[in-house]
């Protein structure tokens, strides 16, 4: 099949098995994989590790807080930094950065280190180490992005990014799942061994890509390149479009901080019910995703995601209305699925779009948006349920997800257009 260029240059051919073929790519694959769970466990382990020593529910949120803040404050210059140095570099000094703050959280809760220090300075020790984490993910995140599309033909993108968003998706997922898992099994200090050994992983698949040559040396000074890629993000309505309808969607749309009330006192089910009503999202969006890397969209694509955003409010209001536990499920699901669908052409325009010489800074700019995103949407369900209640506070967030990706329909028309065929 050959490619017929399009006026806009996106006209690719999406097949997975070619671009699972390309042997990098498997070991990128692994490398995040084995990355991204390795933070996932051990925010779970440490939140646990935490709660047990302060007894406070407001711990969750300082843990998420102290992370976010660290990511948020270093995300632009880390754009800079991405676009300026050699990306296998930047990963390979992330994952070790990230495993020697891991074998601080392992030293310090030993029991004998936890009685010396006390339970306020265990918890003042884990909360700053987290505000470097999240420095260290500021750059680790988007040097894993560039590298992406760096490292596989651009007519391999689509499938490359489904491939990636996917892994993203199962080792977030499994990495939260098995955290809890590994607490109840070897206890809070040998699991960040578990978590030490996943840093290993990543950091040999690495090891095995080629290093490769900016594609374009630039003499501008910080500043300058930082403003340069809010200026390129900012001008172009494809990409802004695209990150503000996701920001706006999950920062109003977003449920997950309120599923336990939901579960408790409007469903009234158990915790095992509790557990599958909380994972329902995931499940629909791995699914999703591993469907579209299989069988990816080939036409209409900037049109399919405001059709999934706005699929996704639907399914909140749904969700908000609903007093039977199953309806409930589906909704979540449902909703999950949208999501996914959402996040792969999101991924695959944002590859697309962004030159390559930009693509540290842009993708940190995204960054910032998912980041601000999740941590905002959690707090805005919780302002919102206090000041309205619980159910018509998720039901002004699925109305407000339609509301935004009205405005995006209109405001963005190119977004709209977009399309990239095989």
């Amino acid at each position: 099949m050959s490619e017929t260029p399009r006026e806009d240059n996106l006209v690719v051919r999406t097949t997975v098995r070619d671009a699972w073929s390309i042997r990098e790519l498997r070991f990128y694959l692994w490398s995040r994989f084995s990355f991204i769970m390795a933070i996932r466990m051990s925010l779970t382990i440490l939140g646990w590790w935490v709660y047990q020593l302060t007894s406070n529910p407001l711990t969750f949120g300082m843990i998420g807080l102290a992370e976010v803040v660290g990511a948020l404050s270093f995300a632009l210059y880390a754009g800079h930094v991405v676009d300026r140095k050699e990306n296998k570099k930047i990963i390979l000094v992330s994952i070790i950065a990230y495993a020697v703050c891991v074998l601080g959280f392992f030293i310090f809760s030993d029991a004998y280190i936890m009685e010396q220090v006390g339970r306020n300075g265990i918890t003042a020790f884990v909360l700053g180490v987290l505000f470097f984490t999240g420095i260290i993910r500021a750059f680790s995140g988007p040097a894993f992005s560039a590298t992406l599309s760096r490292m596989v033909p651009r007519s391999h993108l689509p499938s490359a990014t489904a491939l990636s968003t996917g892994t993203w998706l199962i080792a977030s997922v499994t990495g939260h799942a098995l955290g809890g898992f590994f607490i109840a099994w070897l206890g809070i200090h040998d699991s960040f061994l578990i978590v030490l050994a996943l840093c290993l992983v990543a950091w040999l698949n690495i090891l095995a890509l080629k290093a490769r040559p900016l594609v374009q040396a630039t003499s501008q000074r910080t500043w300058e390149s930082v403003r340069e890629g809010i200026r390129y993000v900012f001008s172009n309505k494809d990409i802004l479009g695209a990150m503000s309808v996701d920001l706006f969607a999950v920062l109003f749309g977003g449920v997950v901080a309120l599923v336990p009330v939901f579960a408790k006192d409007i469903l009234f089910t158990d915790a095992i019910g509790f557990g599958w009503l909380n994972a329902a999202a995931d499940i629909g969006s791995i699914i999703t995703v591993g469907l579209l890397a299989v069988f990816p969209f080939q036409q209409k694509q900037g049109r399919i995601m405001l059709y999934a955003v706005a699929g996704f409010g639907v399914c909140m209001i749904l969700f908000a209305l609903s007093t039977h536990y199953w309806l409930s499920f589906i909704a979540l699901f449902a909703g999950g699925s949208f999501d996914g669908i959402s996040m792969v052409i999101r991924g695959t325009i944002l590859q697309l779009r962004t030159p390559d010489a930009l693509r540290g800074r842009v993708m940190s700019v995204n960054s910032m948006f998912i980041n601000s995103s999740n941590e905002l949407g959690q707090f805005e369900s919780g302002l919102a349920a206090r000041m309205m209640g619980v159910v018509p506070s998720v039901v002004f967030g699925g109305c407000m997800t339609l509301l935004v990706v009205l405005i995006t329909w209109v405001k963005a028309p190119s977004l709209r257009k977009m399309e990239y065929r095989s």
